[in-house]
């Protein structure tokens, strides 16, 4: 530091931890010479050609209001007044370091002190994971990463107890990675691998940790294990296969079931119809007559045929029933000509296949 009757300069390097409180320290003489003209201005040097003020004293009024990152974190610690203009901030930030200047300023006359501010940051609790296969005779990785923090960080694996936390050393069969300490190998698994271990990350403003749970399984006993798993799913395979075919079983019986009643067999028997023997009053437009109905006779027997296979589609219908009706009883001629008889019964005949269906 260099002083004179007008000027005092002083240069200092303070640095802290994020989290932590700082004064930076500005001393000065002025305020004995005019009350009311005393000013007092604390700067911040961003870059060479970006700076923003901090705090300031002018007209008997404090400024602590002017910049908004450090709203409400700074202040001066004691009667700057009478002579001491330090800074305090509290709740220091990374954003905080930098160059300061504390400038004052009376009759005239100034004073200053240039402060050189540097914030670390201890890392952020690092996060730690696997890769690889946890089986015996293969190769696992363990990693470890902080997400922030002053560097240089440094990374350390350690083995602990699980009894009393107890730091311990790394198993024969690791190797950490030149490149990169965050890593460590363990290779040739085996059962004393299994255990506990914990990445402790480390730099100049302290250190975090995570831990890690390592169980090496016997590869017999994930063939087990599959071996298990693959009977269940079968099992429960087959098992809702058959109730699936009970089912369907059960309902094709129970259509069946349904069906049986309206089913109408196609060989069954027509009803037989009698004969009579025409009257010798009536015999000639009786056969004329009857010569029509056969004719009828063996239209309706087709459609009826068409009737009764057009049932299997639509069971609900049932075939129509033919009445049948005993003949009537008449007195028989007392004398009939044989040739008017032949006349007279020829027409009555009628096709073998109508004849079942004629009804009198």
């Amino acid at each position: 530091a260099s002083c004179s009757v007008w000027l005092c300069e002083a240069q200092t390097e303070f640095k802290r931890v994020a989290e932590e409180n700082v004064t930076l320290p500005c001393h000065h003489r002025l305020g004995l010479l005019e009350q009311g003209s005393l000013d007092i201005e604390w700067l911040l040097h961003i870059s060479e050609t970006v700076q923003k003020a901090v705090i300031t004293y002018s007209g008997g009024r404090v400024y602590d209001d002017l910049n908004e990152e450090q709203k409400g974190r700074v202040s001066f610690t004691s009667n700057f007044l009478a002579g001491d203009a330090s800074l305090q901030i509290i709740s220091l930030q990374s954003s905080d370091a930098g160059k300061y200047i504390c400038k004052v300023k009376n009759a005239g006359q100034y004073e200053w002190a240039r402060i050189t501010l540097k914030v670390v940051e201890k890392p952020s609790k690092p996060k730690c994971w696997l890769e690889g296969e946890l089986l015996e005779g293969k190769e696992l990785s363990l990693q470890c990463r902080s997400a922030s923090g002053t560097a240089p960080i440094s990374y350390r694996w350690q083995r602990i107890s699980e009894e009393d936390e107890r730091a311990e050393h790394l198993p024969p069969n690791s190797r950490v990675n030149i490149s990169n300490p965050g890593q460590v190998l363990l290779k040739n698994l085996t059962q004393m691998s299994t255990g506990l271990y914990q990445c402790v990350a480390t730099n100049e403003a302290g250190q975090e940790s995570c831990v890690l749970q390592v169980t090496v399984q016997h590869a017999q006993n994930i063939s087990m294990i599959a071996g298990a798993v693959c009977g269940v799913v079968v099992g429960l395979s087959l098992l809702f296969l058959v109730v699936r075919l009970t089912i369907r079983r059960k309902e094709k019986k129970r259509y069946e079931e349904e069906e049986a009643p309206n089913e109408i067999r196609e060989d069954a028997e027509a009803p037989k119809a009698h004969l009579v023997k025409p009257s010798s009053s009536s015999s000639g437009s009786r056969s004329s007559r009857s010569g029509s109905s056969s004719t009828r006779s063996t239209a309706n027997s087709a459609s009826r045929s068409q009737r009764t296979l057009s049932t299997e589609a639509t069971p609900h219908l049932t075939p129509p029933q033919y009445s049948q009706r005993q003949p009537d009883r008449k007195e028989e001629p007392k004398k009939v000509d044989y040739n008017q008889l032949v006349k007279v019964a020829a027409p009555v005949m009628v096709p073998a296949q109508s004849r079942a269906f004629q009804t009198v």
